[in-house]
């Protein structure tokens, strides 16, 4: 009885460990995706922000991983979509929502 309830906590605690995980991943892409697009002058479209994350996380721009792609594109489109995130990350869509455009606001790039 006793290994199954060590057992269980085991789990559990790998599944808490689990869920933390994707959150700090999505905040490291997020401030990824904002340092690119600083450093693109401050709005691209996202192939561009895309190819310039790859390129700082050491990956060849011609074969950028999928997964990485489809990670990046989550992070933005889900950080925009909560106003609270949208206004602490700055992100912005200038010509609308389902836009490929992406931008940071000015006034974020000035801080």
């Amino acid at each position: 009885m006793q290994n199954a309830l060590d057992h269980t906590a085991e789990t559990t605690g790998d599944i808490a460990a689990t869920a933390r995980k994707p959150v700090r991943i999505k905040q490291t892409l997020c401030r990824r995706v904002r340092e690119a697009l600083v450093a693109l002058g401050g709005e691209a479209h996202r192939s561009i922000v895309i190819e310039q994350v790859a390129r700082n996380l050491g990956h060849d721009v011609r074969q950028i991983p999928e997964d990485l792609q489809a990670e990046v594109i989550v992070s933005f489109e889900r950080t925009w979509a909560d106003e609270r995130k949208r206004a602490a990350w700055g992100f912005h869509l200038p010509f609308g929502e389902g836009s490929h455009r992406w931008s940071v606001r000015p006034d974020v790039l000035a801080a």
